[in-house]
């Protein structure tokens, strides 16, 4: 594989197209890549474009056969305990249906969207696009359904159920037989096959194929001058869902991308305020979250209330501790560090601070990039509390501290997403004018 970078737009090229980084709002000129090619802002760093040949087609395979194995792992058990004689099993769907019906349908909510509604989305979507184009036809409405297919990217967690499953496993193993299910292979394989169709999926060459003429966008010769660096200096914007360079329109709040239909601004809407908004109730919510009970346990023996930490206790006790590590580092630390992570850089950019450019982008990246592993806990509770029913002998319930950490988990990405990286440049270009 190779990287590169590519020229700003100061340096003429008759023939590359004009492209913003959507991490810091450099203008810069496309460079041709070759085999599995990645380019890359020759100022921030940040990925813009990965070369992948036949995408589209690969995309496809591995998306269709993504469709076979969730039927198949929603509609199998996923694993089963066996205790005297008794067998229970439990579907994803059957766990989150027992969530609900002990009365937390926030959690339930939560799993169901992030385990079962975001991947058929994004499965969904992605086919829907592909298929009428293998087949030489344009696909209806393909704007918004490419919309969609973004919306649900960032919230589809298969991954971390996985992990989450594993997590759980351990745990029953000291319970009684764990009696591996066929949902659990078809799982893992599902884990393999969404990343490689995402992977995969080159939205360059989906509007290319779909006649794209990039309606609206600047003629590169006629913004190659040293005082437009930046997309916002040169009246430019980007589209946050499909990258289209566009021009600004006169109004603002009603301009929308000629290509996908998104909103387009300048910079993310209020993004200070929301990111503060959605950090605080995090800072808030964290507290009960480790300090009230994430889990009850009932048994002939009595009852007993376990927190994240004390779970994380357990596993290391009882021989797991890379297990142990693992959840220590997704449900304790991560969370965290990613609300002193983004409290940092939202600080720093709002005292318009030009230093520590490349390191604080980098920052935001590593935010956004492990956020969603703090999920890990929320699974390993919902695989317990389908499977431990036994009545008298044992149940499990999940706590209300569980569903403070699913709200920290929420609110923290969301946090991330209202952030506006291109802030932290801004400072800079000031400078620089």
């Amino acid at each position: 594989m190779t990287a590169s970078t590519i020229t700003p737009a100061t340096t003429p090229a008759k023939s590359a197209r004009l492209i913003a980084c959507h991490e810091c709002d450099l203008l810069q000129r496309e460079a041709p890549l070759t085999g599995e090619g990645v380019l890359r802002c020759c100022r921030c760093r940040a990925e813009l474009y990965r070369n992948h040949p036949n995408s589209l087609d690969r995309a496809l395979a591995f998306t269709l056969t993504s469709i076979v194995l969730f039927v198949i792992s929603n509609v199998h058990p996923i694993v089963g305990l066996a205790v005297n004689g008794d067998l229970v099993q439990t579907t994803l769907l059957g766990a989150v249906r027992i969530l609900y019906n002990d009365g937390m349908w926030p959690l339930a909510g939560l799993v169901f969207a992030t385990t079962f509604l975001m991947p058929l989305l994004q499965t969904t979507c992605m086919a829907y696009m592909l298929v009428p184009l293998r087949l030489y036809r344009l696909p209806y409405r393909a704007d918004v359904v490419f919309r969609l297919m973004q919306l649900a990217r960032p919230w589809g967690m298969t991954e971390v159920l996985i992990l989450g499953m594993l997590v759980a496993l351990v745990k029953l193993a000291h319970i009684a037989s764990v009696v591996p299910g066929v949902a659990l292979w078809s799982f893992g394989t599902l884990m393999l096959l969404l990343a490689a169709a995402s992977a995969a999926f080159d939205p360059h060459e989906l509007w290319q194929r779909m006649g794209d003429r990039y309606s609206g966008a600047p003629d590169p010769d006629q913004l190659a001058t040293p005082s437009a660096r930046t997309a916002l200096a040169s009246g430019l914007m980007t589209c946050h869902s499909c990258g289209l360079l566009t021009k600004s329109d006169a109004h603002l709040h009603d301009a929308s991308c000629p290509r996908c239909g998104a909103h387009l601004h300048p910079r993310k809407p209020a993004s200070y305020s929301r990111t503060w908004a959605f950090l605080i109730a995090a800072m808030v919510l964290y507290i009960p979250a480790n300090v009230l009970p994430v889990m009850n346990t009932s048994s002939l023996f009595g009852s007993q209330k376990d927190t994240i930490l004390s779970g994380v206790v357990y596993l290391w006790i009882s021989g797991s501790w890379p297990l142990a590590v693992v959840v220590f580092i997704a449900s304790i630390a991560v969370p965290m560090l990613k609300i002193i992570a983004i409290m940092y850089l939202v600080i720093s950019t709002q005292r318009r601070s030009a230093v520590l450019l490349q390191q604080r982008t980098r920052i935001y990246r590593l935010v956004e990039l492990v956020g969603r592993w703090s999920m890990l806990d929320i699974y390993v509770i919902t695989i317990l509390v389908a499977l431990v029913q036994f009545n008298a002998l044992a149940t499990i319930q999940a706590g209300p501290a569980a569903v403070a950490f699913g709200a920290v988990v929420v609110l923290t990405m969301f946090a991330a997403m209202s952030f506006d990286p291109r802030l932290i440049w801004d400072a800079a270009e000031a400078h620089h004018g």
